[in-house]
């Protein structure tokens, strides 16, 4: 289940930029705005599963309907050309896809004994198969065409039918009644009295702005820069991912929450400074660099975050919390990344005849700068008191609110 799910989020996610920029001759806005369809998704989608899935479908039958649905909305998708048709249909499409993500969660802590054990070994495919349709589609060197979007929406059909095998998950909440301020975790604002959490909160927020321009443009810039079989070498962030979320426990120990989260914000800059002065040939390193440090951009600062969301929240209002949390950075911030990069990108980009020319340094600096912002405001007002008790696990992709159902979070 694990494997087929992330096949279909994988193969189209990273190469969409790609394929829009260059084939499709999208403007930086309108790429951004496209990449924006998920995040918008992020943000309702907690609705569907809180309101809808959790409490009248079995989870099998609910994930088997979105996949096949979303099948038929990827392959409409594919057949698109102008951004008007376009964007309906992606955000149509990240509707029907965010919340399976949550589903295949919540349907396997449902069936295991101990999720704390039993659920990284199982989600780690996730993972796998990301790592293995990236290299394909590079390999292919397809990514610059809709056949990414197309073998998706394959995988979304054997997705879709598998659903329907999968073991019945009745609703776990059959007959509760739900409210908004419970699903996007209103009941969790009091937390924000504590200057310390309001700070992350607000720094998680502000982070994934630079964070959007890494997924909306990092393989257009690769692809454009020269680098072969990009979308195959990006995926060394996930092997770097799956190395440092090992590594965290030890990190942990020696460096406590704040440091961690400082190293986290910090490589995010150091990221975009290496894309900035990086090149295909003697330089390439600073490109490998620069997708190698996906592990520490990602885990240090959003694991470490949703772990300390969990150990600070009192237990009535922990899935509140984390809930809080996923909407604003997945949601809100997300969004606001994914149309600033956008707008920043156009800003930069020169058309020569048929041809676009992309100013990639001055592109990569707005990021950069502010993450190190980001970061100066986190170091000057969060303050650390407690000391940690996590060993954390973690996997690509996931929603904040299903890493917050087992200790070692995604």
């Amino acid at each position: 289940m694990m494997f087929l799910e992330y096949i279909v989020w994988g193969a189209w996610y990273v190469t969409l930029g790609t394929y829009l920029g260059t084939t499709l001759k999208f403007e930086g806005t309108q790429i951004g705005l496209a990449y924006s369809a998920f995040a918008i998704a992020a943000m309702i989608s907690p609705f569907f599963v809180g309101m809808v899935a959790d409490r009248f479908f079995p989870t099998e039958r609910v994930l088997g309907v979105l996949h096949l649905l979303g099948a038929v909305l990827l392959y409409i998708l594919a057949q698109m050309k102008d951004f008007g048709g376009f964007y309906p249909v992606i955000i149509a499409y990240t509707l029907c896809f965010m919340p399976t993500i949550a589903l295949t969660n919540s349907l396997s802590f449902q069936h295991m004994e101990n999720p704390g054990k039993q659920f990284p070994g199982v989600r780690v495919l996730g993972t796998i198969s990301w790592i293995i349709i990236g290299v394909i589609i590079g390999y292919l060197s397809i990514e610059a065409q809709a056949t990414p979007i197309l073998i998706a929406a394959g995988a979304s059909v054997v997705m879709g039918l598998y659903s329907f095998t999968l073991p019945h998950t009745p609703p776990k909440n059959k007959g509760q009644k739900a409210t908004v301020s419970e699903v996007i975790g209103l009941d969790a604002l009091k937390l924000l009295k504590e200057r310390s959490f309001a700070v992350l909160f607000i720094s998680s927020m502000l982070i994934c702005i630079p964070l959007s321009f890494y997924y909306s443009f990092a393989n257009l810039f690769l692809n454009n820069i020269g680098v072969e079989n990009a979308a195959g070498k990006m995926t060394l962030g996930q092997g770097s991912e799956i190395l440092f979320l090992l590594l965290m426990p030890f990190f942990f120990k020696r460096l406590g929450y704040k440091k961690m989260l400082m190293v986290g914000m910090a490589a995010w800059a150091a990221r975009y400074a290496l894309f900035m002065y990086g090149n295909p040939t003697e330089l390439v390193w600073m490109l490998y660099g620069g997708i190698i440090l996906h592990g520490i951009c990602y885990d240090f600062f959003f694991v470490t975050g949703q772990i300390y969301v969990d150990e600070k929240a009192p237990a009535n209002v922990k899935s509140s919390a984390q809930g809080l949390i996923t909407f604003a950075t997945y949601g809100v911030g997300m969004f606001i990344g994914s149309w600033l990069s956008g707008v920043i990108v156009e800003m930069y980009t020169t058309t020569i005849g048929e041809g676009i020319a992309y100013s990639w340094r001055d592109i990569w600096l707005v990021p950069a700068l502010l993450s190190v912002g980001v970061l100066v405001v986190f170091t000057i007002f969060f303050k650390e008191k407690k000391a940690v008790r996590a060993t954390p696990v973690s996997t690509e992709g996931a929603t904040v609110a299903d890493r917050s159902k087992t200790k070692p979070a995604v």
